[in-house]
């Protein structure tokens, strides 16, 4: 049966060839393709004030998707849901986008070198939005876990840091969660 025609190819309508048949099918496709994907119309994000701080800021390097860059910047799509479920993990997440990390870093058995700017000229609304936007965007987390808040990206903005301490505090994290 070819599909393109509804024809079978043994039943007397052909079309003449094995490549006529695969062009009328592509013709198909194409003529069509525009018209399957027109109504699925992407979802709008539950953090669009987060999403615009995060493709003005973060998507150069983690991708407009937060799927990251190989072997530069890990993807955003898992940790940062698992983080936002405790204390410290919300913290490392405040203070991740406040000081920036640098060094060697593991996510789901990848390796990732690079050096992540700090953002403490953002303020602490358009922080807690981006990672919020993060968090409930694109790494999903469950509707339970609570948004972070500007409160406590200003309680981290207190105890200022250094990447690489920012990196060693991550391990501990990392460690608590089981991850």
């Amino acid at each position: 049966m070819c599909w393109s025609c509804s024809a079978s190819r043994r039943g007397g309508v052909s079309h003449g060839t094995a490549r006529g048949c695969a062009a009328a099918a592509v013709a198909t496709l194409t003529l069509s393709a525009p018209l399957l994907c027109s109504s699925a119309e992407p979802t709008a994000p539950k953090y669009a004030a987060g999403a615009t701080v995060f493709q003005a800021n973060c998507a150069v390097c983690h991708g407009q998707n937060g799927a990251g860059t190989p072997s530069l910047a890990p993807p955003l799509t898992s940790y940062p849901a698992r983080y936002a479920a405790s204390a410290e993990g919300r913290r490392q997440l405040a203070v991740t986008v406040l000081y920036g990390m640098f060094g060697e870093v593991v996510v789901e058995e990848k390796h990732y070198n690079f050096k992540m700017p700090d953002f403490t000229r953002l303020d602490d609304a358009a922080l807690a939005a981006v990672l919020n936007f993060v968090v409930f965007d694109l790494a999903r987390a469950a509707q339970s876990t609570k948004p972070l808040t500007a409160e406590e990206i200003a309680a981290e903005r207190r105890q200022p840091m250094d990447g690489a301490a920012v990196r060693e505090r991550r391990a501990g994290v990392l460690a608590a969660l089981g991850l």
